[in-house]
């Protein structure tokens, strides 16, 4: 498989970001930065490397607060189907999955067939592929 391919996970993908929800994003990372310093800085590094759009500029596929998600975990072979959101409307039952989560924080800015090498919960390394990204309906 070529280095190329959407399905080869790189340590640090392309990202982009719509400038105001940078600027949410931010904000919620610096307020959890004392309790949560690893998740905080690892949120504020892809923000840093990330391309910020206007709102009508981002290109098509882009993982944005409040789209449905749909990425596969290539270790374990499991598809899941999330919406992400900011961290007062999450509900797992629900499908509804925080950006101050390990998952939320990794899925953020991504496009459909990347992938990305991010760390879970317990620290390990997981594959996460963006298979289908549905933006928010306006």
């Amino acid at each position: 498989m070529s280095p190329d391919s959407p399905l080869v996970a790189t340590a640090q993908p392309p990202l982009h970001v719509i400038d105001t929800e940078y600027d949410r994003i931010a904000d919620l990372a610096m307020r959890v930065s004392a309790s949560e310093p690893m998740l905080a800085q690892r949120l504020m590094d892809e923000l840093d490397r990330a391309d910020v759009h206007a709102a009508g500029d981002l290109p098509p596929g882009v993982v944005t607060l409040n789209a449905q998600v749909d990425f596969v975990d290539e270790g374990s072979g499991s598809r899941r189907s999330v919406r992400l959101v900011l961290p007062a409307e999450a509900d797992v039952a629900a499908g509804k999955v925080s950006i101050l989560t390990p998952v939320g924080a990794g899925l953020i800015g991504m496009s459909e067939g990347g992938a990305i090498l991010w760390p879970d919960r317990e620290g390990q390394p997981r594959t996460l592929r963006i298979v289908r990204v549905t933006p928010v309906e306006t």
